[in-house]
């Protein structure tokens, strides 16, 4: 079952003045400025999160994830997470919170992981529902713009910018490939395995 998110980011990795300045635009209209600030939240889905091409998220977020039953090891669907609860529903149906003390947060590249330690046992579950066992996650490099690394923000901003500029799907006369030097900044930060 893929995570759902709970809370959005509170900001953007980019600003529309950000990306006015990297596109060189002196004068915008209020019609073109929504275009710049549809244009950026597309670049970050684009990246962003579960189905993001980064596989992580960028600005803390916080992002739920079930799954069927207890295992020594809860693999979590992305790295840079700060912060987990674990709750699960017991037999009676009702949602209980497991001990920060019983389980550690790794974080690693390919993603972040629960491991319960050795005092843990493992509390018997509603098996009337599909995904007892729940993790609440933050994950992100930050709560704010300035927190996510430098080349993906300049990728977001050139990504903004080549769109802007080439805003119809398909070009007459010689095509405008995507520059490759947005590829070429966001491969480092792409999650292994990914």
């Amino acid at each position: 079952m893929p995570p759902v998110q709970v809370t959005p980011p509170a900001a953007l990795p980019v600003s529309p003045a950000e990306v006015k300045l990297q596109a060189r635009l002196t004068h915008t209209t209020s019609a073109e400025d929504t275009l710049i600030s549809a244009l950026i939240a597309t670049a970050v889905a684009h990246l962003d999160g579960f189905t993001g091409i980064l596989g992580r998220c960028l600005v803390d977020q916080v992002w739920e994830q079930g799954y069927r039953c207890w295992g020594r090891v809860l693999r979590l669907p992305f790295p840079d997470v700060s912060s987990v609860t674990v709750t699960y529903f017991d037999t009676l149906a009702i949602e209980q919170t497991v001990s920060d003390d019983l389980y550690e947060l790794v974080r690693g590249v390919s993603g972040s992981e629960i491991r319960f330690k050795d005092a843990f046992t493992a509390p018997a579950l509603d098996t009337d529902r599909f995904c007892p066992v729940q993790v609440n996650l933050t994950a992100g490099y930050g709560e704010t713009a300035a927190d996510v690394p430098a080349p993906i923000r300049t990728a977001i901003l050139l990504l903004v910018a080549h769109w802007y500029e080439h805003r119809e799907a398909v070009a007459e006369g010689p095509v405008a490939e995507l520059p490759m030097a947005v590829q070429s900044l966001i491969t480092p930060y792409r999650r292994v395995g990914v």
